[in-house]
Formats: C-alpha cells, structure tokens, sequence
C-alpha cells in the first residue's frame, strides 16, 4: 500500500533543499565587492547561477587549467555556487601569495566531504593553519628535520636492496613491490613496524585509507564541497555511504599502528620509533598529547608514501620509455660507485646527471600535479585583482613544470635542461613539497628515499617496454597522480649485478 508518510516527508524535504541550494547559489550575486570595488582576476565565461565553477571538475584538470592561463594569465578566478576559486600559474605568483603572505593564506580548503564527513582535516596536512596544525607540525619536526633524517640513512639504503631483491625474484610485480617498499620507509620510522607482504594488514587499510584521502582532497570531486547543503542528505545517498566507510578506515588506519606501538611498548619490545620516542618521553607542552601524536603519525604515511611510491612509478615508466636516458645514467654510477657495491645516499652528492633524472621525472609528471590547496583568511588584493574571503587558491604546478623554453621541449624527457647553465630550469623541490608555512616536513625524507631506490635501480637493472603492445604514459587523476598500471621488463644488467643485490639485502636488517 502507498506511503502517504514517507511520500509527504520526501517532498518536504526535497523542496526545502531546492530552496536552500538556491538561496545559495545566488549568494554571490547579492555580495558587494569591497577593496574599492576592484575586479575579479579573469576567467572562463560565466552562466546564470553555477558562474564557471563547474570547470574545476574535469579529469585532468590541471591541463585544462594551463591552458587557462595561455587564455587569461597567471590569475585565473572561478566562482559561481557560493564558491570562489583563484588558480595561481606562476611560480613568482605563488611565492608573494603563500609564502610573503603566508599570515593570509596558510589556511586549507572547506571540502565538505573530506572534512565534515570524512574528517581529514584531523591530518595537520589539511587541517586550517591554528593551534592543531601548529602542535602536530612540531611533533613531526621531531623526526622529519635535516639532522633526524641522517639517522634514517641505513634503513632507507636496507629497504632498496630488499625492494631491488625482491624484483629478482618477482619483476612482473613490480607495482606492489614498490607500494610495499614505500610502506616499509614510512611504517619503519614512523611505528618500528617491519613488513613483510604487499598484503599485510596495515598496508592494505593504509593504502585504502590513502586512497580514499586523495580522492577527497581534490577540489571537485564531490558535489557536497560545492553545495554543502547536501552534507544533510539522507544517509542512503551514494556519497554519504562513501564517506561513512572513508570515516570508519580512516579511524582504522590511524588507530590500528599506534595501538601496536602501545603494546609493545607495555611488553618492553617496541623498537625506535617516532611513536615510541614521544610516547617514552613526551612533549609536556603540547596539550592532548597523545591524541596529536596518534594523527601526526597518521599524517607522515599519507605525505609520504604515496608520494614516493608515484615518482618512482613515474621514474620506471620514463626509463621504459627513453632507454638512452637509462644509460647515460647507469654510466655515471659505474664510474662514481663503481661496479662492487650498491649506491648510498651519502652518494648523491658526486652523481649530478642520477640527480638530474630525479629532478626530470619529478618535472615531466608531477606527483601532485595541482600542489595542495590554500584558503586565504580574509579578503585580500594582488596585481589589482580582488580575493575574497575564504577563496580556494590551487598552486597550479603543472604549468612551472610545462613552462614553455625556447631551447628545450617541455613535452620532452630530457634530464640535461638541469645541467644547462645557460637556460635555468626550476629545480622542481621549488614547488614540488608545497609553499610557505605549509611546506612538507617530510621533503627531507621523501628525497632521500626517492634517491636511493631509483640509483639502486639504475645500478642494478635494465628497465625496457614489454615484448609485446605499446606502452603508453596515462595517469590518475587526483590529488596525488599515478601511472596508470602498465607492462614493462626489468631484468638484471648481468649475474654480478644479480649476486650483489643478493648480497647486500641479506646485510638488510628490515
């Protein structure tokens, strides 16, 4: 028998929200523009009530957002559903705003699914720039700062012989291989935690966690960021069940790691660790101690594995791709390391054309193509353009990255544009780790890791196309971009070079 109930309560609900939502959308309409009624930075043409903001959705948005900037600057605004977006394409731009301005736009995004729903602003990554961020951020100083890391060398050198062993065995597996090898880096330092398996527990609830965590962080993705009035739709809306679950894991995935710490530390077995030295000696200035230290770890994987594991996923999907690259650098760490031992990182200094790579690889595909999103906290002028209150500022990276050069091809893989007095290219650690007070405090780290396992590769492997099919470079389209899964063949540059990884990841004490 019909509902008349449950009918009557939909309706009412449905047309309450239309008549919020519009309300909403004309928001921007009805507002007086201060600041002596200086214009907007331009933008895409406006349509009635959504403005241009709908452009900010697409799939890889960071090429239809540089081609913008060829169209209309270095500035480009959107706005429309109540929203203000200014999208930022100069490095010069981006460094008077976030860093000379940094009081006015440390602040992170207002993504209704991500925060509201999913909580990722408990992470200091995306948290707003206050007491939280501050606390968090001092505890992860204490074990990302330049002196700390020096510390991790050993580990770090460990983790690329097994991760270079275990493509010996299993080459064809290499994606997880590496997902297992960032893990490892991060878990060991943040929790004592060794692995095993791409399939341990931590990993997988990390990486699904993480997963879910970049997906929301992009501006966009969710409608509810746009129109939060829809964060009061019924429970058994798509995207309000996705958020219960990203809620649940990502709880899991914070609480699950640290626990394990509690209990070994109560045992007496816990190993060095970020958690276990601030648990045995904390910090007595820091309130809701253990509370911070639980979500500063938490922080420390997200930043640092996923961005790691995509610029090596990116190095060997270059390499697949330019084999006269490869050799010019597995020639430089013959003749600098020399055919008896891996490289370390203590290495990186004497290998300028290994670096050169890095610095290409992390140009030619930016892990975070449309870096991390600000939010200023008042209204603000730059170049004559006015910036409202709460504006979600994106650093696009991509266009330094694809900067046109009249002497080399931004399309193009070619380390020697770093070697090039003549023509300076950007060092991508410029904008690749973030801005300002947000800067990642892990960048330290993140390099070094980077490092290694891409010298140990180039040191001991030969990374080719498959056999069969063409190889292709496609990649995700989050906040964090990966290459898209893809074939190709690794195989040992020769027997001695097998025999030496053999040897040096049984000295491994991972």
């Amino acid at each position: 028998m019909f509902n008349t109930t449950l009918d009557y309560n939909g309706v009412t609900w449905s047309i309450g929200l239309l008549v919020i939502v519009v309300l909403y959308v004309l928001r921007p309409y009805l507002r007086v523009v201060p600041l002596k009624s200086l214009p907007y930075a331009p933008g895409p043409p406006m349509r009635p009530f959504i403005g241009n903001i709908m452009d900010i959705g697409a799939g890889k948005l960071w090429l239809k957002l540089t081609d913008y900037k060829y169209e209309y600057g270095d500035l480009v605004y959107l706005q429309g559903l109540g929203k203000s977006i200014l999208v930022v394409n100069s490095l010069k731009a981006m460094t008077d705003l976030f860093e000379k301005r940094a009081n006015k736009y440390s602040d992170r995004p207002i993504l209704v699914f991500g925060n509201d729903l999913m909580g990722i602003n408990r992470n200091f990554s995306f948290c707003d720039y206050n007491d939280e961020w501050r606390a968090q951020r001092k505890l992860a100083h204490t074990a990302l700062n330049l002196t700390a890391v020096k510390g991790y060398y050993g580990m770090q050198e460990d983790v690329a012989a097994v991760f270079a062993r275990d493509l010996l065995q299993a080459p064809g597996n290499f994606m997880a291989l590496m997902r297992l090898t960032a893990s490892k880096i991060i878990l060991a330092i943040t929790y004592g935690i060794s692995l095993d398996t791409p399939e341990d527990k931590y990993i997988t609830i990390l990486e699904e966690s993480s997963r879910l965590g970049v997906k929301a962080a992009m501006p966009g993705t969710y409608l509810v960021d746009f129109l939060p009035i829809l964060k009061y739709a019924p429970s058994w809306v798509p995207f309000q069940r996705e958020a219960k679950y990203a809620s649940h894991l990502m709880e899991l995935s914070i609480t699950g790691p640290f626990e394990h710490v509690k209990r070994d530390l109560e045992a007496g077995t816990a190993p060095p660790s970020f958690v276990q030295q601030l648990l045995t000696d904390p910090l007595h200035d820091i309130a809701d101690f253990e509370r911070r230290v639980k979500w500063a770890a938490g922080s420390m994987y997200g930043a640092g594995a996923e961005t790691t594991y995509a610029t090596v996923m990116t190095f060997i999907l270059a390499m697949a791709l330019h084999p006269g690259k490869q050799r010019l650098a597995q020639a430089e760490v013959d003749r600098i390391v020399g055919m008896d031992r891996l490289p370390t990182i203590e290495d990186r200094s004497r290998l300028p054309y290994v670096n050169a790579l890095i610095k290409e690889t992390m140009r030619w595909h930016p892990a975070v193509p449309l870096g991390v999103a600000h939010r200023n906290s008042e209204d603000d002028e730059y170049e004559g353009y006015f910036i409202p209150k709460s504006t979600l500022v994106i650093p696009n990276v991509w266009a330094i990255a694809f900067e046109p050069n009249e002497k080399y091809d931004p399309q193009a893989f070619l380390p020697e544009r770093f070697l090039d007095p003549s023509q300076p290219t950007v060092d991508p650690s410029m904008w690749a780790f973030g801005f300002g007070r947000r800067i990642c405090p892990g960048r330290f780290l993140a390099e070094n890791s980077i490092f290694i396992i891409i010298a140990t590769l180039l040191a001991g492997f030969n990374i080719a196309p498959p056999d069969t099919g063409e190889l292709k470079a496609q990649f995700s389209s989050y906040l964090i971009s990966y290459p898209e899964p893809f074939d190709c063949q690794i195989v040992p540059r020769s027997g001695i070079k097998a025999s030496m990884i053999e040897t040096r990841a049984a000295q491994s004490t991972i």
